[in-house]
């Protein structure tokens, strides 16, 4: 990431006050509107789909083992994709009291 010089863009007064609290040092400032993860590429789509493959490859009955080694994935990993797409196949999948 590269930076601005803020002696460059800001009003003097502005940066006298900033330079009480940090003096020649780097700060980030944060946008006013948080974008989403993975908004800027293309790495959303890509988990995405590849957690579909890993569900669809276990609903054909492809062990969490195998998957963890096509995957390079650990197997904690393995089972928490497949518990987060159970959960969107079947909202009430994940609750725990017994429907009467």
């Amino acid at each position: 990431m590269s930076y601005i010089r803020a002696d460059e863009i800001l009003p003097i007064e502005l940066l006298e006050a900033i330079q009480q609290y940090v003096d020649g040092q780097l700060i980030y400032i944060p946008r006013k509107e948080k974008q989403q993860w993975g908004s800027g590429t293309s790495a959303r789509e890509f988990f995405r789909e590849r957690n579909e493959r890993i569900y669809r490859a276990f609903m054909e009955g492809i062990s969490e083992e195998e998957l963890s080694h096509r995957f390079t994935l650990s197997r904690k990993s393995i089972q928490r994709i497949l518990r987060n797409k159970k959960l969107t196949a079947d909202p009430d999948a994940g609750s725990t009291q017994s429907k009467q």
